[in-house]
């Protein structure tokens, strides 16, 4: 049996990662923060009118599939690591989606980019009384 390196993950960043490159975007939309804010290829998206809009037009250009190859949580913030392959330039890529996410467990914050094999990792510490997922480090140098 494969472990899915989603399992320790909170919900709203394993639902985003479902359903952003599924049919059904709107529903991927309500993993976030009504201010969320989203950077991806160098663009900002504000808002979850503005994310959807990303959602659908990232769709509407490319076919792509989504791999999660690692996932990391601690401190209020996750990682994942994806490959992405599909019919965009510089196909397959891994990427890292760094997700912060406010006290309602929506995300708040995500940021996509090139994964960076050097960026190595270290162990986050949780705040006494708070609940993280399971996975056990974060990337250095992340604010969400």
């Amino acid at each position: 049996m494969s472990h899915s390196p989603l399992a320790g993950c909170p919900d709203a960043v394993r639902a985003y990662l479902t359903l952003a490159s599924g049919a059904d975007r709107a529903a991927a939309v309500v993993c976030f923060a009504d201010g969320a804010h989203v950077t991806d290829d160098g663009h900002d998206y504000r808002g979850t009118g503005e994310i959807g809009r990303w959602l659908d037009r990232v769709a509407g250009e490319y076919t792509y599939t989504t791999t999660p190859l690692s996932a990391h949580t601690g401190a209020g913030r996750t990682v994942v690591t994806c490959r992405v392959e599909g019919t965009f330039p510089g196909s397959p890529v891994d990427l890292d989606f760094r997700f912060g996410l406010d006290d309602a467990g929506r995300i708040s914050r995500l940021k996509i980019g090139v994964h960076d094999v050097r960026a190595g990792l270290r162990v986050a510490v949780k705040p006494p009384g708070r609940r993280e997922g399971s996975c056990s480090a974060s990337t250095p140098g992340y604010s969400p």
